[in-house]
């Protein structure tokens, strides 16, 4: 059997195309500097992408001293942020990103034929080498296009990033504050008991009436309610902060403060917090970049309406019985008989207008959701600091009051006991006040960098859709 080769000239324009169409590569982080810088800014926290043995032996040197003190709130979200193992699942979507932006960079494969036919006698043997040229006139577009996807994918990564840091703080303080109403309403079920067991043996005597032994034994009951109560919410909260942080196992025994942070001596004094937001906020910057990608995405097909089919290629045939051979090229081109690609161009303009109007209420909601944060942020701080100013030290000074006029032999131990109650509902109000105004300190931090609307972080996916339907 004949081998036959093919000329020098096609041979290297082949490989030079193919050259030209390989020559993308991945970065040397996969695009998480970006990430790490952007979360930096905002929160002032490290995040690192586990990839290896040694980044998790790094990552458990870290958390390992923090868990063996006593939690803040700063310690917790440290830890959160380099163990939450759904946080690193939502970061390898930067890496798919990235390889998509690579294979926007290089050719398809070429496609070669061969083809033996025979004619009695005669054999005729044809070859075919095809190029897919169009894909080499739109890889710039294309490229521009899926780098933007990947700096949305960065945003995205960030954003997770500052989701979990706030999601970790308001568990954080909710599980310290619940751990607080539990230790405290453990010294009201003594106290409650005591009052019980004084108002059976003071009713034994007959100091006492039947409706006053009852108030005091139905008080008791309702404070080991509550009781059971508070420590089941300890249970769940602490759990969602377990889960939170990326614990398990022995790890999970850590151990909290006794009791929230102080307030703060001021309420913090904020001007153009919407201009603030605009500018920081992460599903804002995705927004304009998915509204550039789109608008490539229309001209892509625009551009690609008609042609959206053309390979170019090199033939070759050759016989058996015959010296001579046959050169030539192939042109493949889709003509457009039945679809000139208006419904493509159609759907591809309607897209944009939906991202453009999306854009629109993202910054309409993200102006009132900052406003709407400091306003609970003012407004929480101001009851919690009431509460630790007024309504706590008041109930203590009559208290205090009902004291001297029970040694003075001026009021019964039954007021003292009624007034006990009224001071436990404002202790337990003083606690979730403080619990209040730390959760609404991270929310206003949350509005101003990277809280977005429902479905916000995931809108690049209306851009791949515009991308897939302009090169298809």
């Amino acid at each position: 059997m004949q081998t036959f080769s093919l000329p020098v000239r096609p041979l290297a324009l082949a490989i030079s195309v193919l050259f030209l169409g390989g020559c993308a590569s991945f970065s040397a982080d996969g695009g998480f500097s970006s990430v790490q810088s952007l979360t930096k800014e905002r929160i002032g926290k490290d995040v690192t992408q586990v990839k290896s043995d040694a980044d998790a032996a790094t990552v458990d040197k870290t958390i390992r001293p923090l868990l063996a003190k006593p939690l803040t709130a700063d310690d917790a979200v440290t830890i959160a942020l380099l163990n939450n193992r759904g946080l690193q699942a939502d970061y390898a979507e930067l890496g798919i990103a990235e390889a998509n932006l690579v294979q926007a960079g290089r050719l398809s494969n070429p496609i070669f034929s061969f083809g033996r036919l025979t004619r009695g006698d005669q054999i005729q043997i044809d070859r075919g080498l095809m190029l897919p040229v169009m894909s080499l006139l739109t890889m710039p577009i294309a490229t521009r296009i899926e780098r933007r996807f990947f700096e949305q994918a960065q945003l995205r990564a960030a954003g997770d990033a500052l989701r979990v840091a706030d999601e970790t703080r308001r568990a954080y303080f909710s599980a310290v504050a619940a751990q607080e109403t539990v230790k405290y309403m453990e010294q009201v079920k003594l106290s409650a008991e005591a009052g019980a067991e004084l108002a059976r043996k003071m009713a034994q005597v007959g100091n006492w009436s039947k409706l006053e032994q009852i108030r005091e034994q139905s008080f008791y009951a309702d404070v080991v309610t509550q009781l059971a109560r508070a420590m089941q919410t300890q249970v769940a909260e602490r759990e969602k902060l377990t889960r939170l942080m990326g614990l398990w196992g022995a790890r999970t025994a850590f151990q909290l403060p006794d009791r929230l942070p102080d307030l703060p001596k001021a309420a913090r004094e904020m001007t153009d917090i919407e201009a603030q937001a605009m500018q920081n906020r992460l599903d804002i910057m995705m927004a304009r970049r998915e509204l550039a990608g789109l608008a490539d995405s229309l001209g892509l097909t625009r551009a690609t309406r008609f042609v959206n089919i053309l390979d170019a290629g090199y033939l070759r045939n050759s016989y058996n019985q015959s010296p001579a051979r046959e050169n030539g090229y192939l042109i493949a081109l889709q003509i457009p008989l039945f679809d000139w690609g208006g419904a493509r161009v159609a759907r591809s303009e309607a897209i944009y207008m939906q991202a453009v109007n999306r854009a629109a209420e993202i910054a309409v909601n993200a102006r009132s959701e900052v406003r709407e944060a400091y306003s609970g942020y003012r407004s929480a701080y101001d009851i919690a600091r009431h509460y630790r100013d007024e309504v706590v030290p008041l109930k203590k000074r009559i208290s205090d009051e009902q004291m001297l006029r029970y040694n003075g032999m001026l009021v019964s131990v039954f007021t003292l006991l009624a007034d006990a109650r009224s001071q436990v509902l404002s202790v337990n109000a003083s606690i979730e006040a403080s619990r209040d105004y730390w959760m609404a300190e991270s929310a206003l931090q949350m509005a101003q960098t990277g809280r977005s609307v429902p479905g916000a972080m995931n809108s690049g996916n209306t851009g791949r859709a515009a991308f897939d339907l302009a090169v298809q």
